[in-house]
């Protein structure tokens, strides 16, 4: 464990926020408990990628997880591998490998920002695909009970985007285990944009290694892999949820956007709608490259706010009211972030 420099813009991925009361670094799980104090606020960051921190930072401790470990268990009575691994493990680096050792599940996930840890507390999903499809278990260590803990999927309460993890500090991810299939081809490409992409029909399957370049292309073309060289990819990924409508709302997005044609429209077994939050943006008005103050909407992609270079968390996220209030005027829709955010408010 170490305590050094309370920096918390540089270790995030919209390089925004102002400094920490007490940043403390863990490259050892055992070590969690000791970084925590009981009765402090605490913020615990990795990758940096889905979080929005205010100008004033965070008054309390930030615990930057550096544990590392990937332990792969082959299942003997069938084509199962038992992946587990450390909340600090970089996501996308566990992405390659596992294409690369043949392993489906988590293809479509790369290209992905942040930790391993990460990935429950979001429920990580794209292109068709969501962490919690593969989560067999996740371990933790429980704040209020000063013990460790492991959770099965049901207990995680996953959602579209959400846990019972997120938005809340009492519970600190240790690892995560995952069970995938040793396959040299993808599960069923779901998504119609990456299915066109691989020449496949949805539904398809291609070979692990295509389908990973096919996703680590159309990311890059949104500027939502991160690349020092693009300013577009100084961001926190894709600001707004897709809103998930009832049909009453859905039939309202849809008179008011009759001159448009129809909307977007993902529906879900229990009735409801997904729409697409970037089609609501860019035919509220809002162009890609639109901003001001150091911020803007990506040049590449209309969901992604990005800092570009001079912005502060406070000018991004008056960029942000200004958007969301415009779909909200436009379509009767409302718009949540998607990131958390911390010591600042939408």
């Amino acid at each position: 464990m170490h305590v050094g420099s309370r920096d918390l813009a540089s270790l995030t991925t919209l390089r925004l926020g102002g400094p920490a009361g007490r940043l403390v670094t863990v490259t050892d799980p055992s070590e969690i408990a000791e970084a925590i104090p009981d009765d402090d606020p605490v913020l615990v960051l990795a990758g940096g990628s889905n979080v929005v921190i205010g100008d004033e930072g965070f008054p309390g401790t930030v615990v930057l997880l550096r544990t590392r470990g990937f332990e792969a268990v082959a299942d003997p009575n069938s084509d199962g591998v038992r992946l587990t691994l450390a909340a600090g493990e970089p996501w996308d680096e566990v992405v390659a490998r596992t294409v690369a050792e043949g392993w489906a599940g988590i293809e479509c996930l790369s290209g992905v920002p942040g930790s391993s840890g990460a990935t429950p507390i979001q429920n990580v999903g794209a292109y068709g695909q969501e962490v919690a499809e593969t989560i067999t278990s996740v371990r933790v260590y429980d704040r209020q009970l000063g013990q460790t803990t492991t959770f099965t999927p049901a207990q995680c309460g996953f959602g579209y985007r959400a846990s019972v993890f997120k938005h809340v500090d009492r519970w600190v991810v240790l690892s995560v285990t995952l069970r995938l299939s040793r396959s040299g081809h993808s599960t069923p490409v779901r998504y119609p944009e990456l299915a066109r992409a691989l020449e496949v029909p949805v539904g398809g399957r291609a070979p692990l290694a295509e389908v990973r370049s096919a996703v680590l292309r159309l990311r890059a073309g949104k500027g939502m892999v991160l690349d020092p060289d693009d300013p577009d990819t100084y961001s926190a990924g894709s600001f707004f949820t897709n809103p998930v409508l009832d049909a009453a709302g859905y039939a309202v997005l849809r008179r008011r956007a009759a001159d448009l044609g129809e909307p977007p429209a993902w529906p879900g077994e229990d009735g409801t709608v997904k729409t697409s939050a970037a089609w609501l943006i860019g035919n509220a008005g809002f162009t890609k490259g639109y901003g001001r103050d150091g911020v803007a909407i990506s040049g590449k992609h209309t969901l992604a706010l990005t800092n570009r270079g001079a912005g502060t968390t406070d000018a991004l996220l008056d960029l942000a009211r200004e958007v969301r209030d415009g779909v909200q005027k436009r379509f009767e829709v409302e718009l949540r972030p998607e990131p958390v955010l911390v010591n600042c408010s939408l």
